[in-house]
């Protein structure tokens, strides 16, 4: 338990980063889906989509995944102390799948496949939110 405050910071840090990609990537995508027409404009944002995915979401996703695992390795209590863990760990799950199916519009983005347009990801972009906002909540206030 002596690096467990340490591993929390670090979970911490890494949450945030990939955060930053789950917000800002289905961003990008309505970029993309809403100026399909503009080539040059589209080689840039193809660009910055995968960087963004690939530099900094798939290392943070993984810090992420790996440093809450530790966590709870190290405390495996916590699954005693009520349900909020439980339901934190279905939202993180569910924001897991969330990361993954970026991936997919990522692919069928460079591929010139996708055919959703930006409204779809305008609303898409808020399910990150929306899982964050429980999260936050059962780690923080942990009311039931």
């Amino acid at each position: 338990m002596e690096y467990y405050l340490w591993i929390k910071a670090f979970h911490i840090m890494s949450i945030i980063s990939w955060m930053a990609m789950l917000f800002y990537l289905p961003r990008l995508f309505v970029y993309h889906a809403e100026h399909r027409d503009n080539k040059g404009f589209v080689e840039v944002v193809k660009i910055q989509e995968r960087k963004l995915y690939y530099f900094i979401g798939v290392p943070a996703f993984w810090a992420s995944v790996l440093s809450g695992g530790a966590m709870i390795a190290l405390n495996p209590a916590m699954f005693q102390s009520g349900l909020w863990l439980h339901i934190k760990l279905t939202a993180a799950l569910l924001l897991i799948i969330y990361h993954f199916s970026l991936r997919h519009f990522l692919i069928k983005f460079k591929e010139d496949r996708c055919q959703r347009n930006g409204k779809f990801f305008r609303v898409y972009n808020e399910v990150p939110t929306i899982l964050m906002i429980i999260i936050v909540i059962m780690a923080v206030v942990k009311p039931v």
